[in-house]
């Protein structure tokens, strides 16, 4: 056991040196800093990934048009295949009993918005009401349309957070009207904000949820016009929700099966799975974690080498007052613990001041870098853990080496 006579000798050691004790706990320093940062940027971007991921729903199967590059291609793909229509959305229902609720989806880039937006146009979506349940879509302000909407056409739109405020500004939307084209629409909800990825997939890229005009899909039919509509398949997606006792990746092999018979087996369509990608990126997201504390683990590394270092430049200098203590009855264990002692508190004292160090890190890259950073206690203990097991583990080496020492040439030593 260290006994505190042992701890106040070892603290009046170091104060005697404290230059270069600070410089030997500089090692520790940033290496504990370096583990908590760099945790910290591990468990934002997971916590960010995961949101996003569970955002498109665990329960959901995601049907995307795959857009063509050019027209021989679409006219090729036409010779077998009609692309993901409406008639998919009626087999699919007919013939896959996990399924619950199903939305079509129809898109378009509209050529002018009254009021002008102050950002950029937002895209205009025709999807079925169950399309916010599908995605968990929340009105923070009004509601979303519903059966009835659809079935009369009605002029309706439900604004993402992002298009609302381009367009109205920061007061209330519901009851106002804006201009699409050239069809005026009443505003009946605003979305609650989402992530800013979000759920659709728009070739290689990934369309934002909150700069989106949400319309009736029989409205989208009857009053907009696609000028790009030759070139594109009758529906842009079909989001898919199944019910919740059904495995999401064996019916997503269903959904893929009959696509493929009603498409005659041409490669037109995309299939996501949220619930394989959300156990994807867990797997990921934990090796990233592993590669990144073991870069920043090679810091602690060091750092115990400046310790080992250190404590065997002091052990030859204080090799007089080890003869002198072996002489008037100190054990090689008592010289073993005070020299122990000595590493121990170094790598402590770098250990605190590391995990000071590593919260300023983490806050300094989300400033600076815009990244998410989350320090989780389970890093602080990992970090401080292994800083002082490493100023034990280099500390032993020194002190064993100082104990052999014989007492008579010792106090020889010049």
């Amino acid at each position: 056991m260290i006994l505190p006579t042992d701890i106040v000798q070892a603290v009046s050691n170091l104060r005697a040196q404290k230059t270069r004790t600070l410089l030997t706990a500089l090692g520790i320093v940033f290496g504990v800093g370096s583990v908590i940062g760099m945790l910290a940027i591990g468990a934002g971007a997971r916590e960010e990934s995961l949101r996003f991921i569970e955002q498109l729903g665990v329960r959901n199967i995601l049907v995307d048009s795959r857009p063509t590059m050019s027209r021989d291609e679409f006219m090729q793909r036409r010779k077998s295949s009609q692309g993901l229509s409406d008639r998919d959305v009626r087999v699919l229902r007919a013939n896959i009993e996990a399924i619950d609720m199903v939305s079509p989806r129809k898109t378009l880039h509209p050529a002018s918005v009254l009021p002008k937006p102050s950002l950029d146009l937002p895209e205009l979506y025709g999807v079925a009401p169950a399309y916010s349940i599908i995605h968990s879509l929340h009105a923070v302000e009004g509601r979303f349309f519903d059966e009835s909407d659809e079935a009369a056409s009605r002029p309706f739109c439900v604004l993402g957070d992002t298009a609302k405020v381009s367009i109205l500004g920061f007061g209330p939307a519901v009851g106002k009207y804006i201009k699409v084209n050239q069809n005026w629409l009443e505003v009946v909800g605003v979305l609650k904000e989402q992530l800013l990825a979000g759920s659709q997939n728009s070739g290689a890229s990934m369309q934002d949820l909150n700069n989106i005009i949400f319309i009736p899909r029989s409205t989208f039919e009857y009053r907009f016009w696609d000028p790009m509509s030759s070139m594109r398949d009758e529906l842009d997606g079909v989001e898919v929700r199944l019910r919740a006792d059904a495995d999401s990746i064996e019916v997503a092999k269903v959904v893929t099966g009959v696509l493929n018979s009603t498409h005659h087996d041409v490669q037109d369509f995309t299939v996501t799975i949220p619930a394989a990608l959300l156990a994807q990126q867990k797997r990921t997201q934990t090796i990233f974690t592993y590669v990144m504390v073991a870069i920043a683990a090679i810091s602690l590394l060091v750092g115990g080498i400046g310790i080992m270092n250190i404590v065997l430049a002091t052990v030859l200098e204080r090799t007089k007052e080890i003869g002198i203590r072996r002489s008037i009855g100190a054990r090689r264990a008592d010289i073993v613990r005070q020299f122990l002692t000595e590493s121990v508190l170094i790598s402590v004292g770098g250990g605190l001041l590391g995990i000071s160090f590593g919260y300023f890190l983490a806050w300094l890259i989300a400033r600076t870098a815009e990244w998410k950073t989350i320090v989780t206690t389970g890093s602080v203990v990992i970090a401080f853990g292994v800083s002082v097991a490493v100023g034990l583990a280099f500390g032993i080496y020194p002190a064993v080496k100082a104990s052999h020492i014989n007492p008579i040439d010792a106090l020889r030593y010049e």
